[in-house]
């Protein structure tokens, strides 16, 4: 599967002084903070090649205008972006899309097949999120989802291939956070968007210079096997950076992806310890994450309080514990499917 892109002949030129909320890293990249819970918490990437643009993955709805901003302090008019990709669909990635696509006249939508129902139809994932944190947080949250036109989303299966003025972009299944997830390859750098499959990062964490990654297991296709292969299947190609979702550039990464290993057995591991503590288990296994992390900031030598700690980490434990209950109970009903079929 191969897509071409619009050619642009003038190369963009930036100059002066980056604004707040823009992290440039080089070579037509750069990170937008949504703020979404807070600021310096999730990523919108942008890739800018001869003054074209894709935007990568999106924020909630709420989002828009931090990314329309950083388009126009970067001299990228609505019309010159190409793509909106998606590495996933869950809304803090995803939510912002029908609001993007409905700014950008010339732009394609990409996402993985198992994700283009939500995006066209986003009603299903919309009641999802809605049971989890209620009609007026889910809104609150993520702001209202609009549905994306079919003809202008692309599904991008495993080994798709897309150019931006000329520069490839190769799509990698990497299922273990959700199993429509997609990484993305940047031929130009070797450098891969990682969305949540290689965990999250906060900088603000980050003692002198030093980075860390910590896994996010959050509901509902937490699966720790598959994501171990596609944690191994990104270091297989040797990027020297991958950027996450939550938040930005890593680099460092064969000690990052050591970190993320050890740390997924963790989460597999409480998870079994309490497989069968029944009404207490979601208890059990928020107080387990909440170990991990304050387990990690030993580990790394956080100079924060562990209070702080714990409340830059309160959403993630949250979600940390509801992927791993998720992957029990999709664990027991495979397995009581596979013994009523015998």
């Amino acid at each position: 599967m191969f897509i071409e892109s619009r050619f642009y002949n003038s190369r963009m030129v930036f100059t002066g002084t980056t604004p707040p909320g823009i992290f440039d890293y080089g070579h037509g990249i750069c990170a937008v903070d949504s703020v979404y819970d807070r600021k310096e918490q999730t990523a919108i990437h942008l890739l800018i090649e001869e003054g074209r643009a894709a935007v990568i993955d999106t924020g909630t709805a709420h989002a828009a205008p931090h990314v329309l901003a950083a388009l126009d302090a970067k001299g990228i008019a609505p019309a010159q972006v190409d793509y909106v990709v998606l590495t996933h669909v869950h809304l803090d990635h995803a939510g912002g899309a029908g609001q993007l696509m409905a700014r950008f006249p010339n732009a394609r939508l990409t996402v993985h097949p198992r994700g283009l129902r939500h995006m066209v139809d986003p009603s299903r994932l919309l009641a999802a999120t809605v049971a989890i944190y209620g009609e007026r947080e889910t809104r609150r949250l993520y702001g209202e989802i609009l549905p994306v036109p079919q003809a202008r989303v692309i599904e991008t299966p495993e080994g798709a291939t897309l150019r931006l003025a000329g520069r490839e972009l190769l799509f990698l299944d990497a299922p273990g956070h959700a199993r429509h997830h997609v990484v993305v390859l940047d031929s130009r750098t070797g450098h891969i968007f990682a969305g949540d499959t290689f965990g999250l990062s906060y900088r603000e964490l980050d003692q002198e210079g030093r980075q860390f990654s910590f896994p996010t297991t959050s509901p509902s296709q937490f699966d720790p096997a598959q994501l171990h292969r596609s944690i191994d299947r990104m270091l297989s190609y040797g990027p020297e950076a991958v950027y996450v979702a939550h938040f930005g550039r890593l680099t460092n990464l064969t000690v990052l992806a050591g970190d993320l290993h050890r740390l997924i057995d963790a989460h597999a591991a409480l998870g079994e310890r309490h497989r069968s503590a029944g009404a207490e288990r979601k208890r059990l296994l928020m107080e387990g994450v909440r170990s991990l992390v304050l387990d990690e900031r030993e580990r790394q030598g956080w100079r924060l309080p562990s209070e702080k700690v714990l409340e830059i980490f309160a959403l993630d434990i949250e979600l940390n514990a509801q992927g791993i209950e998720s992957w029990l109970d999709a664990e027991e009903k495979s397995s009581l499917k596979s013994r009523n079929t015998l």
